[in-house]
């Protein structure tokens, strides 16, 4: 099984900044909404826990990805089994406008206002990409997300 763990490490006014490691290897930073203990549709980040990958290869979101790169998109990647969420997909974004509840990725990370922002967005979704979906055309991929907050200043 591929192993894909999103360890959150600091929690802004709004957003949620992680580490991704992919088989135990740093790929990436992670943004997602706040973590609260009730749902709001759009604004609440994932819930602790293991979930299955797919390939999403229908919606407009996927229409979007395989104009913008055609070369390698072959779907959209879809965390799955989520209790009360649907269509959550790891995807290209800056700040928490862009989440709508999924997970945004980038090479590095600022603090505005009390909220993360993620920088070169595009740069890690492609890496990213590109090692996800060599794994996940022969095994099942899972992703973990655990909560870790760091109690001192994040390393960048």
């Amino acid at each position: 099984m591929g192993n894909v763990l999103v360890k959150r490490i600091g929690q802004g006014k709004q957003s949620t900044l992680s580490y991704l490691f992919v088989d135990g290897e740093f790929v990436c930073y992670v943004l997602e909404d706040a973590i609260r203990d009730v749902k709001i549709k759009g604004e609440t980040a994932i819930p602790a826990g293991i979930y299955p990958l797919i390939l999403n290869t229908y919606g407009a979101m996927n229409a979007r990805y395989k104009r913008r790169f055609p070369e390698f998109h072959q779907g959209m990647i879809e965390i799955k089994e989520i209790p009360n969420y649907s269509y959550v997909y790891i995807h290209i974004g800056n700040n928490i406008g862009d989440t709508s509840g999924c997970i945004l990725v980038g090479t590095s990370w600022e603090m505005i206002e009390g909220d993360y922002e993620l920088r070169k967005s595009r740069k890690a979704y492609v890496s990213l990409y590109k090692k996800l979906i060599g794994k996940m055309a022969s095994k099942v991929v899972s992703l973990e997300i655990r909560n870790e907050m760091l109690d001192s200043d994040i390393v960048t």
